[in-house]
């Protein structure tokens, strides 16, 4: 797997920059848009609640893009968050790869 040494664009800065304002979207008009609290919008603009399956399926329907768009930001960030962290990196390095079966 090819990674960069540069942290992606975290799901709060698309959301917040790439969509709600360009489009002039508050918090609150976001999470009417989407039926959720306004704290559930607030914690993903600020990268303090992940991307689950059903809310990139809620932001593709507000937004009109795909679910995986939204499930790609935010795999990459938690692969990049696993390899760049001390303790993940202990336990993928103890890790040993399987040999070939006979």
């Amino acid at each position: 797997m090819l990674m960069t040494k540069r942290k992606p664009v975290r799901v709060g800065e698309i959301l917040t920059e790439e969509f709600m304002e360009p489009m002039g979207l508050t918090q609150a008009a976001l999470a009417e848009a989407m039926g959720v609290q306004r704290k559930h919008v607030n914690e993903l603009c600020n990268d303090r609640r992940n991307i689950t399956a059903a809310t990139a399926l809620i932001l593709s329907r507000v937004f009109g893009n795909t679910p995986d768009f939204w499930l790609n930001v935010q795999r990459r960030n938690d692969l990049w968050d696993a390899m760049h962290s001390p303790k993940e990196r202990q336990r993928i390095d103890r890790a040993k790869p399987l040999k070939k079966a006979a």
